[in-house]
C-alpha cells in the first residue's frame, strides 16, 4: 500500500454509519470471550450509527476529537481523544485516548500506528502534556501495541459495569505516556 493509499483525519458526521460498523465488527471480534456472546450480537450498527453522529456534530468539549484512519476512502478505523476524565488527572495537561479501533479485517496494515500517531499529534496541538488511555487487562495484545508506542502501566485498574447490574463486568488498566 502506497502512502498516497492511506491517511487519517478528523471525522465528519457523515462518517457516523462507517464508524459504527468498525465498531461492530470490531467489537464482536476483540471482545468475544470477555463479554456475553448476546451483548455483542445485539450491537446493532444503524442505532450506534445515530449516537456517533450526534457526538460528531455536538462533542462535550472543543477538544474532544474522533479520528479515521482510511484505506483510500474506507474507513479502517477510529480513535478518540479528549481531557482525560479521571479524578487524578487535570483535564488542562492530560489528554486521553479513549478508544482506539481498528476494523478486524484491516489489522497489521499500519492502520492502529497511523491512528495512534494522528491522537498524539492531536494531542499536542491541544497542548496536553501528558496522555492516558485504559485498555482491558486480558487484552494483552493492544497492551503490547501500545507498549511498543511508548506508553507504560501507572499503576491505575477500574472495573467497568457495562450493564448497569453487575453482570456484565470489564477489567481495565491504565497506561500514559509522556507528550513532551
Amino acid at each position: 500500500m502506497t502512502g498516497a493509499d492511506v491517511s487519517c483525519r478528523v471525522a465528519w458526521a457523515d462518517d457516523a454509519p462507517a464508524i459504527a460498523a468498525v465498531q461492530v465488527r470490531a467489537w464482536r471480534t476483540s471482545y468475544a470471550g470477555l463479554l456475553p456472546a448476546d451483548l455483542l450480537a445485539s450491537m446493532d450498527a444503524d442505532e450506534l450509527a445515530e449516537g456517533w453522529r450526534g457526538s460528531l456534530q455536538r462533542p462535550p468539549d472543543a477538544r474532544n476529537r474522533a479520528l479515521i484512519a482510511l484505506e483510500r476512502n474506507l474507513v479502517t478505523g477510529f480513535a478518540l481523544t479528549g481531557p482525560a476524565v479521571d479524578p487524578d488527572r487535570d483535564p488542562i495537561t492530560d489528554g486521553e485516548v479513549t478508544d482506539l479501533t481498528v476494523d478486524p479485517h484491516k489489522r497489521g496494515a499500519g492502520h492502529g500506528s497511523r491512528l495512534m500517531q494522528a491522537c498524539i499529534d492531536t494531542l499536542k496541538a491541544d497542548r496536553f502534556t501528558r496522555a492516558v488511555t485504559w485498555v482491558a487487562a486480558a487484552d494483552d495484545d493492544t497492551r503490547r501495541f501500545l507498549v511498543d508506542a511508548g506508553w507504560g502501566p501507572d499503576g491505575a485498574h477500574r472495573t467497568l459495569d457495562l450493564t448497569g447490574d453487575g453482570s456484565v463486568v470489564l477489567k481495565q488498566v491504565r497506561l500514559h505516556t509522556d507528550l513532551g
